[in-house]
């Protein structure tokens, strides 16, 4: 896949993700619709996570000429979603509260932020 396409399917997942997070983020938790939304979130983040990893770094510096600081997002997203995925399933609701938590803040809010910076693609096509 081109760089283009994986930057398409990339945005076919983490916004979804976004809108799903955000209304998980500030409405009632543990309802048969929270699980539901919930086991969606996590496959979109899942799958933005592999696909994130396929994307070269066109920012900084590069590891292997290909991976750069926006790809620890990646690693926290296919941390993440299995690690709150099992602590759900086992009823620990402070650790799926805190690794949710963290994916929204680090793989969304943060990484989404840093998608918008100079010489980035979303950058471009946002503000030419």
């Amino acid at each position: 896949m081109t760089y283009l396409e994986l930057a398409y399917l990339h945005l076919a997942t983490v916004v979804p993700a976004f809108l799903i997070g955000t209304w998980m983020m500030i409405n009632r938790k543990g309802t048969p619709l929270h699980k539901r939304l919930g086991k969606i979130y996590l496959v979109l983040m899942g799958v933005t996570g592999v696909v994130t990893l396929f994307m070269p770094a066109v920012v900084g510096p590069r590891l292997l000429g290909h991976f750069g600081f926006i790809h620890l997002f990646s690693v926290l997203a296919l941390y993440t979603v299995p690690t709150s995925w099992r602590a759900a399933r086992r009823g620990d609701v402070r650790q799926h509260r805190a690794s949710m938590i963290g994916l929204y803040i680090g793989g969304m809010l943060i990484a989404g932020t840093l998608a918008f910076g100079p010489g980035r693609l979303l950058n471009e096509w946002a503000f030419g």
